[in-house]
C-alpha cells in the first residue's frame, strides 16, 4: 500500500520523498558523501520523486492516450541520467514533487454534503395495517399507508394529513424559520421535522419517490456535471513536449554536443510554471483564512473570482434566522400596550415554539420578569391558552380567533368592533413588512397583538452595496413568501426577487442565470441550500449558523458566519488569478532565455537547473506577497 501510495503521487509518502529528497541534494552538491557511497547521493532524489512522475507520464500516454506535462519532465530526467547529470536530474524530480505537494495542499477534501441528505432519510416508519401499528422501514412505505408521525419524528415519505394538527419545520425544504402549522388536508413533506403531538398522514408518495430523495438525486447530478480544470501547464503539454524536443534536437545537430541538447530539455522543464498556480493559490488560501474564510480548492478559488452575480437566500444570510419582535400594539383603549407583551410573555414562558421563546426573550430584555404560578394549556397547530391573573388570556395566530366562538360574540359590541378593525390595520402593515403576527385575546376580547420576523443583519445593506461597486449583481432566492422576501430585499438594496422556491425550483433559477452567461454564486446556510450550493458555478456557505450538508456542498465557508467579508473574498481571489497570470508570464520569460543560453553553450545541465529554478523562486516570492493582503472591513 506505501509503495502504490508513492508511485501515486498520494500526499503523506510524497512529504517523506521531497524531505529525504532534498537533503540528499545537498549531500550531492556537497560531493563529500559520493566518495563515502558507492553512488551519487542524487539518485535518492532521483529514484524518490522522479519515479512516480516518470511512472505517472507512461501511464497517461498508454492508458489515456495523453500527453501532459509530467512527459516532458521524464525526458528530462531520462535524458540527464543518461549524460550521468544526476543532481540535475534529482534537483528536476523535487521542483516538479514541491509542484505536486502545493496542489494537494490546496486540492478541496471530498464534498460530503450528497452524503449528509442521504442521512436525513428516515430510516423507519411507523404504519397503521389491518388495524395495527408496526415499525417498518421507510423505504417499505407504499402509496396510501396511513402513518403515525409523533412529536420530534421526521416526516418518513411525502402525503397529506388525515388526523390532527401540529407545527412542522420545513427549513430542510424551504428554509423558513418560523414552523408552518398544519392541520387535517395539509401536505407534509419527507425530511421535514413534526414539533408539537402526533399526527396521521396518508402516504402519497414511495419512499423513493420523496421530495428528499429528489433533492439527493439532483445534487449527485449537479456535482457529477462539475468538471475539475485543467491546469495550464497539463493544456498546453502537448506542444511543449514538441517544441521542447524539437528545440533539443536542433541544438544537438547545430552543435554537435548532446549536453546542450540535453540542457535544453533541462531548462524546458515548467517547473516555475507548474508552481506558479499552486503557490498563488495556497498564499491566497492562507490569506483568506486569516479573515474567517475557508475556500476549499484552487478550482473554487478560480470559479469564485469569475462570479457576475450572487444568489443570497434570505434566512440565515442575509437576515440573523431567528423570529425576533419587530412591533407590539394594543387595540383595546382599556389594556395598555405592555400589558400585551406581559400577558403574551407569560402564556408563552415554557413553550418551545420558536414564536413563543422569542416573545418571551424580548419581555426579558425589556425588564419582565417570568411568572411561575402561571400555567397554560397549548392548543396544536393554533396558539395556547393560559390563566393570568384570574383572566383567560388567549395567544395565537389570527385564524384561532375567528374560530372562538366566544370571541366572535363580542364582536356585537362597539368596543370589540372598533378593536377588531384596528387589528386587521395592523396585521395588514405588518404583513406587508413580511411579518408574523399573533393575537392576544383577554377573557374572550381582543386586546392586541404582537409581529414577529426574522431581522436582517445590521452590514447586509453595506455587503450589497459593496458588491455592487465590484460589478457583482445581487440576488434573493428564498422559499419564504413574497412579502417577507420584497421586503427584507427592499431593507438591503437588492431589486431581483424570486419567493417561494423549494430547494429544486433554487436550481431551476440558478440555471436560468447561466443560460443567460452569468456566472452564479449562491450563498446559503440551509439543508435546503445544498441542492443550489451544489449547482451553482460557485457556492458559499454560512459556516457559524449553517447545516453541515450546506457547509459540505459549498466552495467557500465563511466560518463565522460573517457576510462583511464577502467583497473581500471576491476582491481577494481576483488579485490571486492576476498572480497566477504575472507568474505564468514570468516564468515562461525566464525558461525561454535559459532556453537561448542553453543552445548557446552557456550553460550547462546543472547551470541551467539552477538559473531555471530561479523562475521558481520568483514565483514563490511574488505569491507569497498575497499573505500580506488585508481585508479593509
Amino acid at each position: 500500500m506505501i509503495i502504490k501510495d508513492w508511485i501515486t503521487n498520494e500526499a503523506k509518502p510524497t512529504v517523506v520523498c521531497a524531505c529525504v529528497s532534498a537533503a540528499s541534494l545537498v549531500l550531492s552538491l556537497g560531493g563529500w558523501l559520493n566518495n563515502i557511497l558507492i553512488f551519487d547521493a542524487a539518485w535518492v532524489a532521483i529514484a524518490l520523486c522522479g519515479i512516480p512522475i516518470i511512472v505517472g507520464a507512461v501511464t497517461a500516454v498508454i492508458k489515456e492516450h495523453d500527453i501532459k506535462a509530467d512527459v516532458l519532465v521524464s525526458l528530462a530526467l531520462i535524458a540527464s541520467v543518461i549524460i550521468k547529470e544526476y543532481f540535475a536530474a534529482g534537483e528536476v524530480a523535487l521542483i516538479m514533487q514541491i509542484g505536486s505537494l502545493l496542489e494537494q495542499f490546496t486540492s478541496g477534501r471530498a464534498r460530503k454534503g450528497i452524503e449528509k441528505l442521504i442521512s436525513l432519510t428516515p430510516q423507519t416508519a411507523r404504519v397503521r395495517r389491518n388495524g395495527n401499528e408496526t415499525v417498518i422501514p421507510a423505504d417499505e412505505v407504499n402509496e396510501g399507508d396511513i402513518l403515525i408521525v409523533l412529536a420530534g419524528e421526521t416526516v418518513p415519505v411525502d402525503g397529506v394529513i388525515v388526523c390532527g394538527e401540529t407545527s412542522i419545520d420545513q427549513s430542510v425544504m424551504t428554509g423558513e424559520s418560523i414552523p408552518v402549522d398544519k392541520k387535517t388536508g395539509d401536505r407534509v413533506t419527507s425530511g421535514t421535522i413534526n414539533q408539537f403531538g402526533t399526527f396521521e398522514m396518508k402516504a402519497t408518495k414511495r419512499c423513493a419517490d420523496s421530495s428528499l430523495q429528489r433533492m439527493i438525486h439532483l445534487a449527485k447530478e449537479a456535482d457529477a456535471n462539475k468538471a475539475p480544470v485543467v491546469s495550464l501547464a497539463d493544456k498546453w503539454a502537448t506542444w511543449m513536449v514538441v517544441a521542447a524536443v524539437t528545440t533539443a534536437i536542433i541544438t544537438g545537430i547545430a552543435t554537435g554536443e548532446v549536453i546542450r541538447a540535453v540542457t535544453v530539455l533541462v531548462v524546458f522543464c515548467p517547473c516555475a510554471f507548474i508552481l506558479a498556480t499552486p503557490t498563488a493559490i495556497m498564499a491566497g488560501i492562507g490569506n483568506a483564512t486569516k479573515f474567517g474564510i475557508l475556500i476549499r480548492s484552487g478550482d473554487a478559488l478560480e470559479r469564485l473570482s469569475k462570479v457576475q452575480t450572487v444568489a443570497f437566500d434570505k434566512t440565515g444570510t442575509l437576515t440573523y434566522g431567528k423570529p425576533a419582535v419587530i412591533g407590539y400594539e394594543s387595540v383595546a383603549s382599556n389594556i395598555e400596550r405592555n400589558d400585551v407583551l406581559r400577558y403574551a410573555a407569560l402564556a408563552e414562558q415554557r413553550s418551545e415554539h420558536p414564536i413563543g421563546k422569542a416573545i418571551l426573550s424580548f419581555y426579558k430584555e425589556n425588564g419582565g420578569a417570568p411568572d411561575e404560578q402561571v400555567t397554560a394549556e397549548i392548543l396544536a397547530g393554533q396558539g395556547l391558552r393560559a390563566t393570568i391573573d384570574g383572566k383567560t388570556v388567549l395567544v395565537g395566530k389570527p385564524d384561532l380567533f375567528k374560530n372562538d366562538n366566544s370571541a366572535s360574540n363580542a364582536e356585537a359590541n362597539t368596543n370589540a368592533s372598533t378593536a377588531a378593525k384596528k387589528a386587521k390595520e395592523l396585521t395588514q402593515h405588518y404583513y406587508d413588512k413580511g411579518a408574523t403576527v399573533i393575537y392576544v385575546s383577554i377573557n374572550s376580547a381582543l386586546c392586541g397583538l404582537i409581529a414577529l420576523a426574522d431581522t436582517v443583519r445590521e452590514d447586509a445593506a453595506a455587503v450589497i452595496g459593496k458588491l455592487k461597486n465590484e460589478n457583482i449583481t445581487p440576488v434573493l432566492l428564498t422559499g419564504d413568501n413574497a412579502s417577507a422576501a420584497n421586503a427584507i430585499a427592499s431593507s438591503v438594496g437588492i431589486t431581483a426577487v424570486k419567493s417561494g422556491l423549494l430547494p429544486e425550483d433554487k436550481m431551476s433559477a440558478i440555471k436560468a442565470y447561466s443560460e443567460q452567461g452569468n456566472q452564479v454564486c449562491m450563498i446559503g446556510d440551509g439543508v435546503n441550500d445544498a441542492l443550489a450550493l451544489s449547482s451553482a458555478y460557485a457556492g458559499i456557505a454560512m459556516g457559524d449558523v449553517g447545516s453541515d450538508i450546506a457547509v459540505e456542498s459549498a466552495d467557500a465557508v465563511l466560518v463565522s458566519d460573517d457576510i462583511k467579508r464577502l467583497p473581500y473574498l471576491f476582491r481577494a481571489t481576483k488579485k490571486v488569478m492576476a498572480k497566477v497570470k504575472i507568474n505564468i508570464i514570468m516564468s515562461l520569460v525566464i525558461n525561454i532565455a535559459a532556453v537561448i543560453l542553453s543552445a548557446l553553450g552557456v550553460l550547462n545541465p546543472v547551470t541551467g537547473a539552477l538559473v531555471h529554478n530561479g523562475g521558481s523562486v520568483f514565483v514563490v516570492i511574488n505569491a507569497a506577497l498575497l499573505l500580506r493582503e488585508k481585508d479593509t472591513v
